[in-house]
């Protein structure tokens, strides 16, 4: 009988995936969080850069682009080789996007340069994350969510600091081949991930499920035959976005407010970025402490706060070091709510089907968080600052609701709970 690794056995491979994730989340955050702040210099309007986060709807057909995924394998280490491809291609299509200035490049080919950067970067995650529930033992799942949030918060440095700095003092190519080389990097390193000796292949959410005989478009609806599954597929759906849309306005938010440009840079994209990572690891200690189904409302109820606060701010006029305490908040919130959401998507996934499930989970939390930014842009150029953030938060006080009546049924048909995050006695 194989003697499980011990814990300390799966760093290598968690830091790796966390790299690689780092690596496909920084050229999105840069574009759809750090270039806002931009596009706000060169004059758009709030509505216009709502608009602009539609070149992120392929992010929402995550399930689509999952399908062949799941469907054509791409040899024995199929998710590998289909992560080294789409990785490559797009290093490639960052690359093309270095050439086109915004403010030269007339405003539907740089829509469209950024869907296309969309796709590829949604498209390569879908394999990568199937990989990292193929061969990661349950027990280590919430710690790969925490390690994945953290790697975005990392990004938002990246992407929405570090990629700024280098664009108000390199120009706009720059940012673009340095974000192509950190993809490049992860595809050399790819080959160093794969299973240990002796593990499963096909870890399953239960494992006396059958396996599906091949995967296709018809097994879209069957995920959500279960009750318990569709009340997760709707907090997937709604969890996140609201504070989501607090964090890509809160960079225009401190420009009009009379902040430089450097400055959000440091505060929002490197201190934010590092404070996000700090609280996905720590959610997922948290998780492991105290069990999902009291998290899920407790983190609802933060970003609940969090929001709160900034409100406050905005509304008060209360200056701005409580702008930059409100701001570290949201960061906080940020990140502990997704380490959270990622970790227990891992585990709704059917056997046989991980892509795929993992791909229409994805899609669902990416389709709200690109929908409600567009929604928040008009409300602000309707209602101001105050009047949007008013509106968020009584979207996030009904998320705290149903986080905290479904927190049981969720849990119910899995042992997620059990493994991933203990009830306490």
């Amino acid at each position: 009988m194989l003697t499980p690794a011990p814990r300390t056995a799966w760093w290598p491979q968690q830091l790796l995936l966390g790299w690689l994730n780092l690596a496909l989340t920084a050229p999105l955050i840069y574009l759809y969080i750090g270039l806002p702040l931009v596009m706000r210099q060169n004059g758009w309007s709030g509505t216009q850069i709502g608009l602009m986060q539609l070149a992120g709807l392929p992010a929402m057909l995550k399930f689509l682009l999952a399908t062949p995924v799941e469907r054509y394998r791409l040899g024995q280490a199929s998710y590998r080789n289909w992560t080294l491809l789409l990785i490559l291609c797009y290093a490639g299509t960052l690359g093309l996007l270095a050439a086109h200035d915004l403010s030269t490049t007339e405003p539907s080919l740089m829509f469209l340069l950024a869907m296309l950067v969309s796709v590829l970067g949604t498209w390569a995650d879908v394999p990568l994350n199937a990989l990292a529930i193929q061969i990661l033992p349950e027990s280590e799942r919430v710690r790969a969510g925490a390690i994945r949030s953290a790697a975005m918060s990392l990004g938002a440095i990246v992407g929405g600091g570090v990629m700024l700095l280098l664009y108000t003092r390199a120009g706009w190519a720059w940012p673009f081949y340095l974000l192509g080389l950190g993809l490049l990097s992860g595809a050399l390193l790819l080959p160093w991930l794969k299973p240990k000796a002796g593990q499963s292949q096909t870890p399953s959410l239960n494992r006396s499920a059958p396996l599906p005989v091949q995967a296709g478009w018809r097994q879209w609806p069957g995920y959500f035959a279960i009750a318990e599954q569709r009340i997760w597929a709707l907090l997937v759906l709604l969890y996140y976005p609201f504070l989501g849309a607090v964090w890509l306005y809160l960079k225009p938010l401190m420009l009009d407010q009379g902040f430089a440009a450097d400055r959000i840079a440091l505060i929002v994209g490197i201190a934010g970025g590092l404070t996000g990572a700090i609280a996905s690891m720590l959610a997922g200690r948290l998780t492991r402490l105290i069990g999902s189904s009291i998290c899920l409302p407790l983190l609802a109820l933060g970003n609940l706060l969090a929001i709160g606060c900034l409100t406050l701010v905005v509304t008060v006029g209360l200056g701005d070091n409580a702008m930059i305490a409100a701001a570290m908040l949201v960061a906080l919130a940020m990140g502990a709510s997704a380490g959270l959401m990622f970790g227990l998507m891992m585990y709704h996934t059917r056997p046989g089907l991980t892509a795929m499930d993992y791909g229409l989970q994805s899609s669902l939390f990416v389709a709200s968080r690109t929908l409600v930014p567009i929604l928040a842009g008009v409300l602000l150029d309707r209602l101001g600052y105050s009047g949007m953030l008013a509106c968020l938060l009584a979207g996030q006080m009904l998320v705290l609701l149903l986080a905290w009546y479904s927190r049981k049924r969720i849990f119910s048909l899995n042992h997620c709970t059990r493994q991933a995050a203990p009830e306490p006695a």
